[in-house]
């Protein structure tokens, strides 16, 4: 067992509190989230059985631990999937919540957890755990932000339910990956002067994922009797503007001038936000909305179940500390990211036969390549992130610009590991949906467009035995504007997507990656 393994088989251990291990069954939703990804295996390695909630399970499949788990098809706003992934379950994990969805979040927010806590009570689950966000006390619920104020509202729903539920509350997780913790490391990283809102005053109490994780395992055996919240966070009370400065100290960067602008709304400062960091608006909006709100644990009864270990919680530059030693080592295993983007395409493959008889305009190039198919392999599983796109980086650019102005994610958002992709993983402003090793990756498109568009690229043998590169960029439009989208664009596929089959496979040939782009783009 790693390190690693063996301090959390520890943290488990202890999060028991000492009594014998107990093996139970979990449900777990959300499990492709950044929380559920993180929190599954921690399941497992306390001795646990785990069911995992997916609207699409071949989203799961390439996580190290998926062939441990049982991955059910649905959809928390479906009774009947919900009802079936819930027979034969202890515990169910609720991990999901609809953020930045649109004006309607609140009201999906609220029949996802009546339906939840329905069905938990007809499959005679022992306990529901649900992990919402901290709100301030003495605050009248109806001037919450409402990303805060549903949280809370799923909350107390679960509470009312027949069923025990655990309701932690939690308010900045700091981890690698978590969506604060990639706004905090942008802004700091990027503006060594910045003029930001007055919500930088604002005080908080973050906390580790570390702890996170404990807590939500602890809770799994809490006694039938607990039916509560109970607020969860680090040892340090802090302002976003004390945290941005010790990031800068821990991180080893200059120090920082912060200067506060009052006129900054949380509108106008979540715009802000979505230009400095990877975060699109439609998830910073409702995060920077809720930062106008002091949150401060006011018990730590959390303490009397799953008891703490010496250090523990992590203080807060011990928890950055370790957040950025993942980010340098490329050991992040799940992202704010992985859970897909609001409004996002999202579903059938240009390959169902449903789309018998539709529109689906192709862009196909094939290539020969003076290299191995391995080879040509490595360079199509690098492309993106910071290895770019091997055709015209500006072009690129350009196009996450203008998708970030309209609200989209943009090019911003990378990839979770510079050299290994899996099932799932966001890539810039695609969504990785199929892989097939050493032959295949089908790219879904997660950018406004008025339409579904897929990128294929493949390392093919020909007759011959010699390596072809073949990639193929499709799009289904919707309406009027979708025809007149691929045909106002298609003029410039051929240096965009010719460019990238030529550069790609040079890049094969030369057995280079990376770095070696913008040298290939300007051949």
């Amino acid at each position: 067992m790693s390190a690693d393994g063996q301090r959390n088989a520890t943290d488990t251990a202890a999060g028991r509190g000492g009594r014998g291990p107990e093996r139970l069954h979990c449900l777990v939703t959300g499990a492709s989230g950044y929380i559920g990804g993180r929190l599954v295996p921690e399941l497992l390695e306390a001795g646990h059985r785990v069911r995992c909630l997916a609207r699409s399970p071949a989203a799961l499949r390439d996580h190290p631990w998926a062939g441990e788990v049982e991955p059910v098809r649905g959809d928390v706003t479906d009774p009947e999937s919900v009802a079936s992934a819930m027979r034969g379950i202890d515990v169910a994990y609720y991990l999901v919540h609809a953020l930045g969805s649109g004006s309607g979040f609140e009201e999906t927010d609220r029949r996802a957890a009546h339906i939840f806590a329905e069905q938990a009570r007809a499959a005679d689950v022992r306990r529901i755990v649900y992990l919402g966000g901290l709100t301030p006390q003495d605050v009248p619920e109806s001037t919450l932000s409402p990303h805060l104020r549903s949280r809370a509202e799923v909350g107390r729903i679960l509470l009312e339910a027949p069923v025990p539920a655990t309701v932690l509350r939690a308010a900045v997780v700091i981890g690698s990956g978590s969506a604060s913790f990639e706004m905090l490391r942008y802004l700091t990283e990027r503006l060594p002067v910045m003029v930001t809102p007055s919500w930088v005053h604002t005080r908080t109490q973050p906390i580790g994922v570390r702890d996170v994780l404990r807590y939500l395992v602890g809770s799994a055996t809490m006694p039938d009797d607990i039916n509560r919240t109970f607020d969860i966070g680090g040892p340090d009370v802090l302002t976003y503007r004390e945290m941005m400065r010790r990031y800068a100290l821990v991180a080893g960067l200059r120090p920082r001038l912060i200067v506060p602008v009052p006129v900054l709304t949380p509108r106008l400062s979540s715009h802000w936000v979505g230009l400095v960091t990877p975060v699109p608006a439609s998830i910073a909006r409702p995060l920077t909305e809720s930062l106008r709100h002091e949150v401060v644990c006011h018990e730590h009864d959390i303490n009397e179940h799953v008891p703490d270990l010496p250090g523990r919680p992590l203080p807060f530059d011990e928890a950055l500390a370790l957040a950025l030693q993942r980010v340098r080592e490329a050991k992040v295993s799940t992202r704010w990211s992985s859970a897909a983007v609001p409004g996002a395409p999202s579903d059938p493959l240009p390959t169902d036969p449903d789309w018998a008889g539709g529109s689906l305009y192709q862009d196909e190039r094939q290539l020969s390549v003076d290299a191995s198919p391995q080879a040509l392999w490595k360079v199509i599983e690098g492309v993106g992130g910071d290895n770019g796109w091997y055709s015209l980086p500006l072009a690129w650019a350009v196009r996450g610009w203008m998708d970030r102005f309209v609200g989209g994610v943009g090019l911003r958002r990378g990839r979770r590991d510079a050299e290994r992709l899996r099932v799932g993983d966001s890539l810039d402003f695609w969504r990785v949906e199929e892989i097939e090793p050493g032959h295949l990756l089908r790219l879904r498109a997660e950018m406004r467009l008025p339409g579904l568009a897929w990128l294929e690229m493949y390392a093919e043998t020909d007759a011959d035995g010699r390596t072809r590169y073949r990639q193929r960029a499709l799009f289904h439009p919707r309406g009027l504007l979708g025809h007149l989208y691929w045909w106002s664009v298609s003029p410039f596929h051929a240096v965009v997507f010719g460019g990238m089959a030529r550069n790609i496979t040079r890049a094969a040939a030369k057995g280079t990656e990376g770095p070696g782009r913008a040298r290939l783009a300007a051949e």
